[in-house]
Order: C-alpha cells, then sequence, then structure tokens
C-alpha cells in the first residue's frame, strides 16, 4: 500500500532547534536524510560527514528496531545547534535495550572476538551488519543513550 502523505512532522523550527516527527519507514527515513545533507551547518566536510554517517546509523536503527518499519510509530529527531556543539537526538517509540541484549552488533564484541556478532547474526537470520552502534560512537564526540535505551544523543564539539 502506497501511503502519499509525507510522514514528516515538524515540531520546532528555530535554526538553533528543528525538531521533526518522522514515520517508522525506510522511505521516509530516506528523505530526511536527504534534507540533513541539505542543512547549511558550518562544519568542516569530514566532520559533517562523520555526523551525517552516526545520525544515519541512529536514525535507521530507530525505524527499524524501535518502530519496526511500522507506518503508524513515529520516530522524534532533533537537530540542535550552539556555538560550542552540534547535536542530534533520535527517539524511538521501541521498548529500548542494553548492550548486553545485543550480541548481534559489533558493539557487543570482545576485544579478542572482534566478529562473534557475525555469528550470532547468521543464527538468529539477520541480514548481515550489526556496525551501526560501533561505527557512530566513533564518528562523534558523544554518544549517549538514555537509560531506556530508546533514545540517543550525537553530539560533535566545535572548536
Amino acid at each position: 500500500m502506497v501511503q502519499w502523505d509525507d510522514g514528516i512532522e515538524l515540531l520546532s523550527a528555530h535554526p538553533r532547534w528543528i525538531t521533526l516527527r518522522v514515520r517508522c519507514r525506510r522511505l521516509t527515513a530516506e528523505r530526511l536524510l536527504q534534507f540533513c545533507e541539505e542543512l547549511k551547518i558550518h562544519l568542516p566536510v569530514e566532520d559533517r560527514q562523520n555526523m551525517g554517517l552516526a545520525f544515519r546509523e541512529m536514525l535507521m536503527n530507530a525505524v527499524e528496531h524501535g518502530g519496526k518499519f511500522h507506518p503508524k510509530r513515529w520516530v522524534e529527531v532533533a537537530y540542535l545547534r550552539t556555538d560550542r556543539l552540534i547535536g542530534y537526538r533520535v527517539s524511538d517509540p521501541g521498548p529500548g535495550f542494553t548492550l548486553a541484549e545485543l550480541p548481534h552488533a559489533a558493539v557487543s564484541n570482545p576485544p579478542d572476538d572482534p566478529s562473534r556478532h557475525v555469528a550470532a547474526r547468521e543464527s538468529a537470520g539477520m541480514r548481515p551488519g550489526g556496525f551501526g552502534l560501533l561505527l557512530a560512537s566513533k564518528l562523534v564526540d558523544e554518544l549517549i543513550h538514555n537509560e531506556q535505551g530508546n533514545e540517543v544523543l550525537l553530539i560533535k564539539y566545535l572548536q
């Protein structure tokens, strides 16, 4: 079934604080990511690309794992800009997680077995992957989850 509405609602439009609600659909998330690429956030190219990739990983995790790609569920995202930092906040409708519950994610691998999650993904019938959290944590200055595990902050400090 095709849905013709945009699936993106504007909640706050301040130039330094933009908040949106996004339907848990892959197409809608991709449209939002294209919009974010066009934001003029005045960062060096490498920092801009790193923040964009980290945001992409967290948004897609929220839509897939928190919202289960269900078009009646919503993810809330925010972009914040201060004189000292740029941040993204992603909050999903799911029950959340702890790292102990993620044997299928590379972030849970022990240092002596960096690919252990691959076997966990195969045995669970999951597609290849599982690098999103680990990758995102390496691309930003801070990645912080709330206690429930269904909300994340990505922070890049400005010079």
